[in-house]
């Protein structure tokens, strides 16, 4: 990966002339010239049920399709700022959806779950459109985004509800995501995760044999989302006998994981190196 300090300069002092976010100019700056974007294209009727994708210009036809799901604490994000992680993937020939999703505090868990379902049922049945094979799925998220993957890949009751009973998921890839973290005792994770949910709101509950190969990845230096959560969540899949590579970056906090992602940055953390190699492996 190639070391380019300069470059996180840039973007810093670009964010902060231009009162944009970090993540807002990250996509700014991120390549875009090889794939074509179409933007908000609904899954939905509510006012956050949209998505856009990304298709590479050179892909070939069956590319895997890659539905990403952003972080954010299940109450902040909007999919126009990573951008940067499409412009990563579709380089590697990946077709990518990247969904926005209702929050708290005008929803409460599982709400957003069932919009990501959606999502996800939604891009599978337009894959064609778009050059993407819907058997060559990949479901992906970073912090709460990677919790709404991994419920989605393992209890099968939300994509059955989506309209897709039997859904082929080719690989689950989880980006530093609170999977096992029981009790809440405090803060608004209270009422976002109302007490007679919580069982069904932890990923690991529902693992099982039936569970797509997976990649977890974590920072050794995550002071948001506990290390353990995804140590633990690979044990309980191999437990059932699942294909699961578990990435552990000394020295990396929560967010270097996903910024990693973009082009400028990718030398911060293995992250995009990690992922292609998965998706190509599976």
């Amino acid at each position: 990966m190639k070391t380019d300090y300069r470059s996180v300069l840039i973007v810093l002092t670009a964010s902060v002339l231009c009162g944009c976010s970090p993540l807002t100019m990250l996509s700014a700056v991120s390549p875009s010239g090889h794939y074509d974007r179409i933007e908000n294209l609904r899954y939905g009727n509510g006012e956050r049920q949209s998505v856009d994708i990304y298709q590479p210009r050179d892909a070939v036809p069956g590319a895997p399709l890659v539905v990403y799901f952003y972080g954010g604490g299940w109450n902040d994000g909007s999919k126009e700022e990573f951008e940067f992680v499409a412009s990563s993937l579709t380089r590697a020939g990946l077709v990518v959806a990247i969904p926005d999703y209702r929050l708290f505090p005008h929803v409460t868990f599982p709400a957003f779950v069932e919009d990501g379902a959606e999502a996800v049922a939604w891009a599978m049945a337009n894959a064609d459109r778009f050059g993407a094979d819907p058997s060559r799925l990949y479901l992906m998220g970073h912090s709460a985004g990677a919790q709404i993957a991994a419920l989605i890949a393992l209890d099968q009751r939300y994509l059955a509800a989506a309209g897709v009973p039997s859904p082929q998921i080719a690989g689950l890839i989880g980006l530093s995501g609170p999977y096992d973290f029981l009790p809440i005792n405090e803060g608004y994770l209270l009422d976002l995760f109302p007490e007679e949910t919580r069982e069904a709101s932890q990923a690991i509950n529902f693992a099982s044999a039936d569970a797509p190969p997976t990649l977890l990845i974590h920072g050794g230096d995550d002071d948001i989302v506990e290390e353990g959560n995804s140590q633990r969540l690979a044990a309980r899949l191999r437990s059932f006998g699942v294909t699961v590579s578990l990435k552990r970056y000394d020295g990396v906090g929560h967010g270097r994981v996903v910024v990693a992602l973009a082009p400028p940055l990718d030398f911060i953390a293995a992250t995009l190196d990690d992922c292609i190699a998965f998706i190509q492996q599976h």
